[in-house]
């Protein structure tokens, strides 16, 4: 489904993403991971669109995507979920939503949100509520729903975990398992490495923004101290949730 080659992306002058492949096949779910810094956020980025290419390619189906813009990528199926949320704070969830959905038939807005709302419970009684009165489990969850309500074919997805309490967690990975069980491809960005080990077929690690290891996720649990190395900690279970907060 995704196929990139030789991916260089950078900001300025500086290059942050360095001669990257990848791919990721249809209803697949696929971990990067890496330390801060390493350049997960810009491969997600540069294959939304948000982020111009330097060089290499980003194939999509077999179409090259270097030419479109974000909002075209929408349209040919991948939609993302950013990292921090980016809720609008003073729209409801129900606009939040909505908003997600603009590039699709205004016809499709009442299924799409069924489907988000069948997916996260909560938020249906959350529907009314402005984006800053959620907590940060419910953000999270607004947030992919938003990238749902584009129809994506290619759901992208950055730090899911981050800051979240495990309970929502779950809630999330719960939701993720009955997409994929949809035929929907995830490519996810995860600190929890436990979680984005558990949940992927397979794994890409970058560290300074070059690919450092790839194989399958199940390779990776049984080589952590491989993966441990490259990202320079210990394992993901001795990391400590943060506190949830409203971002």
């Amino acid at each position: 489904m995704l196929n990139i080659e030789n991916l260089c992306c950078g900001y300025g002058s500086a290059m942050v993403l360095h001669e990257l492949d990848l791919h990721v096949n249809e209803a697949e779910v696929v971990a990067l991971i890496g330390p801060n810094g390493a350049g997960k956020t810009s491969t997600l980025q540069c294959i939304a669109g948000h982020v111009r290419a330097r060089s290499g390619s980003v194939l999509f189906g077999g179409k090259d995507l270097g030419p479109l813009p974000p909002q075209k990528r929408v349209l040919e199926g991948i939609a993302l979920s950013p990292e921090g949320r980016k809720l609008f704070g003073d729209m409801t969830v129900r606009e939040n939503l909505v908003v997600g959905g603009y590039s699709r038939p205004r016809q499709a807005t009442a299924r799409n949100m069924q489907r988000v709302l069948d997916l996260f419970p909560r938020l249906s009684e959350r529907i009314d509520s402005l984006g800053r009165t959620l907590s940060g489990g419910e953000q999270q969850m607004v947030a992919i729903g938003r990238a749902l309500m584009a129809e994506p074919k290619l759901l992208l997805i950055d730090e899911l975990s981050l800051g979240l309490m495990p309970k929502n967690v779950d809630i999330c990975y719960q939701a993720l398992r009955r997409l994929r069980e949809d035929g929907i491809a995830v490519l996810l960005v995860e600190q929890n490495l436990s979680k984005a080990l558990e949940f992927s077929d397979r794994a890409y690690v970058l560290t300074s923004g070059r690919l450092a290891w790839s194989g399958t996720s199940e390779a990776a649990r049984s080589r952590r101290d491989l993966v441990e190395s490259i990202l320079g900690h210990g394992s993901a279970e001795a990391q400590p949730q943060e506190a949830e907060l409203a971002a």
